[in-house]
C-alpha cells in the first residue's frame, strides 16, 4: 500500500479503539482549531500595523 509501518503505529497511537462518529468529530475540531488560529493570527497582525501606524509622530 506505500504507507511507512512508522505512520500505521501513528495513527494506531492516535486513533486507536475511536468509533466513527468520534473520528468525525475529532477531524471537525481539529478543522474548527486551524480555522480559529488562523483568525487570531490575521487579527494579532492587524492590531500590531495599528499599533505601528498609531506610535508613528506625524
Amino acid at each position: 500500500m506505500g504507507i511507512n509501518k512508522s505512520t500505521i503505529y501513528y495513527w494506531r497511537k492516535k486513533y486507536g479503539g475511536m468509533e466513527t462518529s468520534e473520528l468525525k468529530r475529532l477531524k471537525e475540531l481539529e478543522e474548527e482549531n486551524r480555522k480559529l488560529k488562523q483568525m487570531y493570527a490575521d487579527a494579532s497582525l492587524d492590531n500590531q500595523m495599528l499599533k505601528d501606524i498609531l506610535s508613528k509622530k506625524f
